[in-house]
């Protein structure tokens, strides 16, 4: 069969064409698949990411409940630190006038120091102070004014000459113990002022311990103790402060031990609360002894009371067992003498009602087994009456008739 070129042509056409077509279907399959694969990849990517994100927000949540009381907590704190901020501006604002009432309180004080030291320079004012202090640890230690103690006691010594002591404390027996409270101050109330050198203070103490001194000799030459009967040879010098006593002693050790030579016993208020405080339990201890004794006393008389009283309980039992006896007897002679006969005449319908025949005694009277009232009785009749106690009841009734 004859074709012609064009048949030839167009077969050779539609076979180029089929073959592209095909080479096209082929590239077109194998791009298609290539962005299959793509877009399968990205898709797998993309649940993978949402995937973490859903996880992320999972996380986030539960780290957001977590934070939760966290971020409340802090807001609590921040409101206390918001109160306490607010408080503490308060307190420094009320520390602040405070600080200023005490820095008003202590130039107050300064001042009121300063009269002080100025009026206690006079020595008619530091005596009177000194006497104070001294009533105060007198009645701080439990002393009765004009009682256990007295103020201002005017005698005269062995020498002749009138003595006045600041306060003589009472001891039981008739005892006393004389107070004195002049002790000098003046060198030691210099020697703390404000414009005094270190060099000037130690001098004006060093003349305060030799004025203490001076003072020891004069109250040991002017024997208060020989002004009193029955009293220690001893005086007591009342120094109104401890730092006063102190410093003396301090600058001059042997003071304490040259006063007690001299008879002088140096006291500061401590001191000397402690020996009025023993005073106090002597004269305690001195009441119960003597209420002890009192007791013992009316003891003793009771026991005598007793045993006379005794005796008297024992004449009487005496006198009632007798007379029991006499009537006992005297019912046995009606009974066999008489109303026998009276019997008789009732028989005789001589008398209209029989005789009433009284009966006798039993009840004996109980004797005394005290030692308290039977003591006045003799040694037989108390054996008798504690027989006569153990005795049974009818053979102590046969006993007494």
């Amino acid at each position: 069969m004859d074709t012609s070129p064009v048949a030839t042509g167009l077969v050779a056409a539609l076979l180029g064409l089929l073959v592209g077509a095909l080479v096209a279907w082929s590239w077109a399959r194998a791009s298609l698949g290539v962005r299959a694969a793509a877009a399968e990849a990205e898709v797998s990517v993309m649940r993978e990411r949402v995937a973490d994100l859903e996880g992320g927000r999972e996380a986030d949540d539960a780290t957001a409940a977590l934070l939760g009381p966290l971020r409340e907590t802090i807001g609590r704190v921040e409101q206390q630190v918001v109160t306490l901020e607010r408080d503490r501006v308060e307190q420094y604002g009320e520390l602040g006038e405070r600080l200023t009432a005490v820095g008003r309180s202590t130039e107050s004080l300064l001042h009121e120091t300063s009269s002080l030291a100025t009026a206690l320079n006079a020595s008619t004012v530091r005596g009177a102070w000194g006497e104070v202090q001294l009533r105060r640890v007198l009645e701080l230690s439990g002393l009765l004014a004009r009682c256990d103690f007295d103020e201002q006691v005017s005698a005269v010594s062995r020498h002749g000459v009138r003595v006045r002591p600041d306060a003589v404390v009472n001891l039981p027996g008739g005892r006393h113990v004389v107070v004195d409270s002049k002790a000098p101050m003046t060198h030691f109330l210099q020697a703390h002022g404000d414009t005094v050198s270190p060099q000037e203070r130690a001098e004006l103490l060093g003349a305060h311990a030799t004025a203490l001194r001076r003072h020891v000799e004069s109250l040991a030459g002017k024997q208060y103790w020989s002004a009193f009967e029955r009293s220690p040879e001893v005086v007591v010098c009342f120094v109104p402060g401890e730092a006063i006593l102190a410093t003396a002693l301090s600058d001059d050790p042997g003071l304490y031990e040259h006063a007690l030579s001299r008879k002088v016993v140096l006291a500061s208020p401590g001191t000397l609360y402690a020996v009025l405080r023993t005073v106090g339990a002597i004269w305690q201890q001195d009441a119960l002894e003597q209420n002890a004794r009192d007791l013992l006393a009316l003891g003793r008389d009771l026991h005598d009371r007793l045993g006379t009283l005794g005796g008297h309980v024992t004449a009487m039992g005496t006198s009632l067992t007798r007379s029991v006896e006499q009537y006992n007897r005297f019912v046995g002679t009606l009974e066999s003498r008489v109303l026998v006969t009276a019997r008789r005449l009732h028989e005789l319908h001589l008398a209209t009602e029989a005789p009433t025949s009284p009966s006798p005694l039993e009840v004996g009277v109980r004797p005394l087994s005290a030692a308290e009232l039977v003591d006045g009785l003799g040694r037989e009749e108390r054996d008798a009456a504690f027989l006569d106690e153990q005795r049974p009841e009818p053979a102590r009734r046969d006993a007494t008739g």
